[in-house]
């Protein structure tokens, strides 16, 4: 005979699994008296019993870390995941990765899912500018928003100082001797991109939108908007900086087709620093965020200070790293 699960109550009951929770531990929210008839009725219709081992062994460690991020073909979540399996492997800990693949339902599905196997905690890149975490926070499942911190979160953070990034990414352009800048930023919905918009125009002096572009954090979205930008006023620019290595990856071959020489013609920055940008046509100069590091000082926040109360947000700066794409030489190192 199959078990009943909690979220099978929650479905029955027209409620969320976090509410049942609230309902069978007196807390910590209340609950309204319709939704706990609801769920009494549910429960006692499925026979619904509560595994009382599994919630005492809530008290000890799984040794299993759950990691989500919103695009795993992205190459800076990609060398994230990696820098993350490698750092809880370190401490001795299981990582579990999902994919929402930009859909926050399937970002939802998933949280659910390491809900269900107990995780020790739960690292997330949401795909939502106020991702939904409800559930975890209810379960007391340490969580650590990672790479972008939603505003007013009240969960521990690590991320790089975004609006820095984009600032020395800008300069480097201008050192260069660049003037006529454009923008390719990402979705404006994300805090991380706010503050990426913020640094360019503290730079640029420029407040309006009219230089910045804008597409999905992908190769083909980045290939698209510039060969869009380009259809309709021709490379009138003469320096990029884009918001994330796989848009500039894409910009590449869009300026590529036009005929347009990088760096001769144009010169280009990417924000994000990660190892496929090494290997374009030219290599990519990038502001770089250190992977080892989010993912070790994540790691670190999950197992060590799991049991703190107070959240613990981390800012860490960026560096630069200049390969050719800008008119650099073949030198590789940080500034």
């Amino acid at each position: 005979m199959t078990s009943v699960r909690r979220s099978d109550v929650a479905q029955a009951a027209g409620v969320s699994p976090a509410v049942v929770s609230y309902v069978l531990n007196g807390g910590p929210r209340p609950v309204s008296a319709d939704a706990r008839r609801r769920v009494e009725a549910a429960i006692a219709e499925l026979g619904y019993r509560p595994n009382k081992i599994a919630q005492a062994l809530r008290g000890t460690r799984t040794h299993s870390i759950a990691m989500l991020m919103p695009d795993h073909l992205n190459p800076h979540f990609a060398e994230l995941a990696q820098a993350m399996e490698d750092e809880a492997q370190r401490r001795g800990y299981v990582l579990i990765i999902g994919t929402a693949a930009n859909d926050v339902e399937r970002e939802q599905s998933y949280l659910r899912s390491f809900l269900d196997r107990q995780v020790d905690g739960v690292v997330l890149i949401s795909a939502s500018a106020a991702p939904d975490v409800h559930e975890i926070e209810a379960a007391g499942i340490p969580l650590v928003l990672l790479d972008r911190a939603a505003v007013g979160a009240t969960h521990s953070s690590v991320v790089t100082d975004n609006r820095a990034a984009a600032a020395l990414g800008v300069r480097h352009l201008q050192e260069h001797g660049r003037t006529r800048l454009r923008f390719l930023s990402g979705p404006a919905e994300l805090e991380p991109v706010r503050e990426r918009d913020q640094g360019w125009r503290e730079t640029t002096g420029d407040d309006s939108d009219a230089r910045i572009w804008r597409s999905a954090f992908s190769r083909e979205a980045g290939y698209r908007a510039v060969q869009s930008a380009i259809a309709a006023s021709g490379v009138d620019f003469d320096g990029l900086f884009t918001a994330s290595d796989a848009q500039a990856i894409g910009a590449l071959s869009a300026l590529r087709e036009a005929g347009a020489d990088v760096p001769d013609d144009v010169a280009v920055v990417s924000l994000d620093g990660s190892e496929a940008g090494r290997y374009t046509v030219p290599p990519l100069t990038s502001v770089v965020q250190d992977v080892h590091r989010l993912a070790a000082e994540a790691v670190e926040i999950l197992v060590a200070r799991a049991d703190a109360s107070v959240p613990v947000h981390l800012v860490l700066e960026p560096s630069l790293r200049r390969l050719q794409s800008c008119g650099c030489g073949l030198a590789d190192h940080a500034g």
